[in-house]
């Protein structure tokens, strides 16, 4: 349809009579509004689909220094099964994903602007994982705003100027691809979650960077050998490497031996502090026996005897987030309450 024109439009559509009910089945047994074979309480709607033209912003980015390319998904495209509406993109079905991609026409948005040759920065703006491949081997930048609410504008804005320092983590992992996680036939963990994902995700949970950088040192702990059931005490220093103030998330990982039904790493533990640049703040953790459990295949809580690890660090151990670990053996077995 082009702009300024009129067109007519007829529509006919029928509504399905649902069948008779029998015996005590009711006729709409759930669901809100009864949407069973018609259109649902509203009725038909029309909407448009608006045609995607890179032209004009290309055109933008060649008279620009920076460009700042805000894409992702919305509220309309991601939600609960069947409560999204409207014309969906490759990737959705009804507010279910049935990949993790970013929507192919931003991410061609993403490759005409680049291809200007002007520095990128990518803005995501979404409730849910992404797998921005592209975006992380070819931007200068990428920043995390979710969705952020109506002073999102300014809050990107001071992070992009340097006026805010970010210290946010990822409270979820960001997949290469839905390849990366097994299809939903069963509700084993394996592979699932950070806890049980033994692959290189693009993104791990826990991840973060901000304009300051920090380093660990003097990570101990109370008791290299721990009798099950008694409590660990873990101390940490973290110093500003950076010329620039800023807040580092200290998150405490244990990781656990190959016992049946174990996490391979799991979170027990977080502090942010505010480190001033050149300065060192301590932190502490304190992990009673329910932090030093697992659930076994039987469904027992338990803390069991085996040699652990202890990594104190920016994000998770062995993604290249800065850290120390220390060993712990335990000794004995303990069986918690659940």
């Amino acid at each position: 349809m082009e702009k300024g024109k009129s067109y007519d439009l007829k529509v006919e559509f029928f509504r399905t009579a649902p069948p008779a009910p029998s015996g005590n089945v009711p006729a709409f047994a759930g669901g809100s509004g009864g949407r069973r074979g018609g259109f649902g309480p509203t009725g038909p709607t029309l909407q448009w689909n608006p045609l995607n033209d890179a032209g004009e912003a290309v055109a933008a980015a060649k008279q620009a220094a920076v460009v700042v390319a805000v894409v992702g998904i919305t509220s309309q495209l991601e939600g609960e099964q069947g409560s999204a509406r409207g014309p969906l993109p490759e990737g959705f079905s009804g507010g279910d994903r049935t990949n993790i991609n970013l929507p192919k026409d931003e991410e061609s948005l993403l490759q005409a602007v680049k291809a200007t040759g002007k520095p990128l920065v990518v803005v995501l703006m979404n409730g849910s994982a992404l797998a921005v491949s592209w975006a992380n081997e070819n931007a200068d930048a990428i920043l995390e705003s979710w969705y952020p609410g109506e002073e999102g504008g300014a809050a990107v804005a001071e992070t992009l100027a340097g006026v805010n320092n970010p210290a946010g983590r990822l409270p979820v992992t960001f997949y290469r691809s839905a390849g990366d996680l097994p299809p939903f036939d069963d509700y084993a963990m394996k592979s699932r979650t950070y806890r049980y994902f033994d692959g290189r995700p693009l993104f791990p949970f826990g991840y973060g960077l901000s304009y300051s950088k920090f380093a660990y040192s003097n990570v101990k702990l109370s008791a290299s050998a721990l009798k099950a059931g008694a409590p660990l005490q873990v101390d940490a220093d973290i110093r500003n490497t950076s010329g620039v103030a800023g807040d580092e998330v200290a998150q405490l990982y244990l990781i656990f031996p190959n016992l049946p039904g174990a996490p391979l790493r799991a979170l027990r533990g977080f502090q942010r502090v505010t480190v001033a640049p050149g300065g060192t703040r301590h932190v502490r953790f304190t992990l009673d026996p329910r932090d030093l459990s697992y659930v076994n295949e039987a469904g027992d809580r338990m803390v069991a005897a085996g040699s652990y690890r202890v990594f104190v660090g920016g994000g998770q151990p062995g993604t290249g987030a800065p850290g120390l670990e220390a060993r712990l053996s335990i000794s004995g077995e303990t069986k918690l309450a659940r």
